[in-house]
């Protein structure tokens, strides 16, 4: 890793700034932490590819994580090194990888320049975006016990979230919900390829467990979910209809406005075991 002393900024998870807050008709100075967020340039054999706004932590992970789920790497092996280097304008991710994935990914000739968190900014074919994925075939059950388990324990171990507000996660849940891994950054999908970058580096088997993000279930979170053998995907918020379709066809289980004591299944139900015991309800 390449750092200049004066650019350790870009290694940072947040810093000081003075503000203003209004409270109760009074106004008070005060010092507030607020999240940094830096280009992050993803070159691969000395050619750039991509470039994203993240969260400038866990870098090697992301490059990784980033790498498998946007189909460049088959698998891990294919990564031979990761420099993390700090230029002028932000940080490069100078990545070494196979020669035969860096003559397809020349090939596919796409440049990426994506706001925060900006999956598909700047793709140029629709071929691109709906890239096939092999179904799933895991037969793997989870209650919605663990599903809420993993819920009730990620606000403790977002730590930068606690300080700044203004981050997400992404979390790895074992079967009775017990949280092992959990990535933040500005992107929700930085943190899943930070997440899965991670699970690729310590070799986790990701059919043994879910993944649980403090945001939306795009198309794009299920398939880099589904394009790693992950089985559910459990979302805080909402999922889109083109996720949904996604998750249908692709065999993960797709589960959104998961909070409190509730949750919603969208796609594939049968991995929520008590799910298949439930009477059939109006809408409404």
């Amino acid at each position: 890793m390449s750092l200049h002393p004066d650019e350790e900024i870009f290694h940072q998870t947040h810093e000081s700034r003075e503000v203003v807050r209004w409270r109760e008709g009074l106004l008070v100075s005060a010092i507030d932490q607020v999240a940094n967020e830096v280009p992050v340039a993803m070159v691969y054999n000395g050619v750039s590819h991509a470039v994203m706004l993240a969260t400038p932590v866990r870098l090697e992970s992301f490059g990784l994580g980033f790498s498998l789920t946007e189909g460049i790497l088959r698998h891990r092996g294919e990564l031979y090194d990761t420099e993390v280097v700090a230029v002028q304008s932000g940080i490069e991710l100078q990545m070494t990888i196979a020669q035969e994935r860096f003559v397809e990914l020349k090939d596919r000739r796409r440049n990426l320049t994506g706001r925060t968190g900006c999956g598909l900014c700047g793709t140029e074919s629709l071929a691109q975006v709906m890239r096939p994925i092999i179904p799933l075939q895991s037969d793997v059950r989870f209650t919605p016990e663990s599903v809420h388990a993993a819920l009730n324990r990620l606000p403790q171990m977002q730590s930068l979230q606690v300080i700044t507000g203004a981050v997400h996660a992404a979390a790895w849940a074992n079967m009775d919900g017990t949280l092992t891994h959990v990535e933040e950054d500005v992107g929700r999908h930085n943190a899943l390829d930070k997440l899965i970058g991670t699970l690729a580096r310590e070799d986790v088997d990701c059919s043994s467990g879910f993944v649980v993000v403090t945001s939306r279930a795009s198309y794009e979170m299920v398939q880099k979910s589904a394009s790693r053998g992950i089985p559910m995907l459990v979302a805080v918020s909402a999922p889109t209809a083109l996720a949904i379709d996604l998750a249908e066809r692709s065999g993960l289980t797709l589960v959104g406005f998961a909070r409190g004591n509730g949750h919603v299944v969208y796609a594939h139900t049968q991995r929520l075991v008590e799910a298949l015991q439930t009477s059939s309800c109006q809408p409404g």
